[in-house]
């Protein structure tokens, strides 16, 4: 079975060795991990994956692998297959969406999840108190409430969680992104100032011709510093959550970025901005930077992009703790007030479709707190952002 296992990583792309499949073997004789997939996925990719930059790919074939070991013959789950299978989505009719109230606010969440959390013995589905899947309740995941907190699973579609009590995993954008057109990158180009700068490495073909004629043909080459684009920007971009949906056109647009502004920096962040900031998802916990770092170290000159789908609870923005991960102490609206002082040109690039914006109260709280500067992912809303950062 190991065999296949390679073989599947292989057919994968990954560029695993018989060396370090060898290994594998040898630290699986000598008992380093016990008789569970969970230790196996740790200590394969421990050993197998010696650069960092193929963990996701990793992840992606050890999944597809392990889900076909789970249809051989002659292996038993004994799980009951009710507990198994969920709905996808819940459907609720109008009345009994009016009926589920919310629970007064978020310190009352917390309270009576801690209470709950003391309480249940076993798990449940479909009701409207114990913590569940499919229900009503306000905590769980799978089913609807108006002001909740997620424990555990995916969401149920509607998105009005106020925390999520979990650890989440968030990966990188991907900036070798193949752009299927080139409209991103034109419209990111109206962001330009060009200066010579550096050594004199270009000829001046215009400066050598009139040098020459000048020296009675005798050849007088005259060069020139290169051309560079002088802007500087500084993207932000939110990830994870929501986000998820817009993957694909996030990438192209930081592709494109990084393509277009040779001094370009950016950071992560997830749904809005608060204290810090990261740039490895995968280390985002112990490799933080303070916010307040972030404006000191970069000048008022560079050009910030907030890159998001501004899709939140309200909370989240305007509440000290509405962050879904930890208990910020500054409201997030505070962080981009700081940060809109500090870079006057700045832009909010948002890749929902802009007729969506006006159902979203976090998209209306953000537009109001940045002065309207929210643009869609669009050719014309991206010239439009590039035109007024550029002024």
């Amino acid at each position: 079975m190991l065999i296949d296992f390679f073989l599947h990583l292989r057919q994968a792309k990954l560029p695993v060795s018989i060396k370090e499949y060898l290994t594998l073997i040898e630290a699986i004789g000598k008992n380093v991990i016990g008789p569970s997939v969970d230790d196996f996925y740790v200590l394969s990719r421990a050993t197998l994956v010696k650069d960092e930059r193929n963990f996701d790919k990793f992840d992606r074939a050890f999944g597809a692998y392990y889900k076909g070991v789970q249809d051989v013959k002659g292996i038993d789950v004994d799980v009951p297959l009710d507990w198994l299978k969920r709905q996808l989505q819940r459907e609720f009719t109008a009345e009994e969406k009016a009926q589920i109230e919310a629970m007064g606010g978020l310190d009352k969440l917390l309270e009576r999840l801690k209470q709950l959390l003391e309480e249940q013995k076993e798990r449940h589905e479909g009701g409207n108190k114990w913590i569940g899947t499919n229900g009503t309740s306000p905590f769980g995941n799978g089913g609807f409430n108006p002001e909740g907190i997620r424990v555990g699973g995916p969401a149920g579609g509607n998105r009005t969680g106020v925390k999520v009590w979990e650890q989440r995993a968030y990966k990188d954008y991907d900036d070798q992104v193949e752009i299927g057109t080139r409209n991103i990158k034109v419209a990111l180009r109206r962001l330009r100032k060009f200066a010579r700068q550096g050594a004199e490495d270009e000829l001046d073909l215009d400066d050598t011709i009139a040098s020459t004629a000048r020296n009675a043909g005798y050849l007088d080459i005259k060069m020139v510093p290169e051309r560079h684009n002088t802007i500087k920007v500084l993207m932000l971009l939110d990830v994870g959550g929501t986000m998820d949906d817009h993957i694909k056109r996030t990438e192209e647009l930081f592709s494109a970025a990084k393509t277009e502004f040779k001094h370009l920096e950016f950071y992560y962040f997830h749904n809005c901005v608060y204290d810090f900031v990261w740039k490895n998802n995968r280390r985002r916990h112990s490799e933080r930077m303070a916010t307040w770092d972030l404006l000191r170290k970069y000048n008022s000159d560079y050009r910030l992009i907030f890159v998001g789908d501004a899709t939140m609870s309200p909370y989240e923005i305007l509440q000290p703790g509405g962050s879904v991960e930890y208990n910020n102490e500054e409201a997030g609206a505070i962080w981009l007030q700081r940060l809109a002082e500090r870079f006057p040109k700045f832009a909010w690039l948002n890749p929902e479709p802009e007729g969506v914006w006006e159902y979203r109260q976090s998209i209306s709280v953000i537009r109001q707190v940045l002065a309207n500067r929210m643009y869609p992912v669009t050719l014309a809303g991206l010239e439009k952002a590039m035109r007024e950062m550029s002024k």
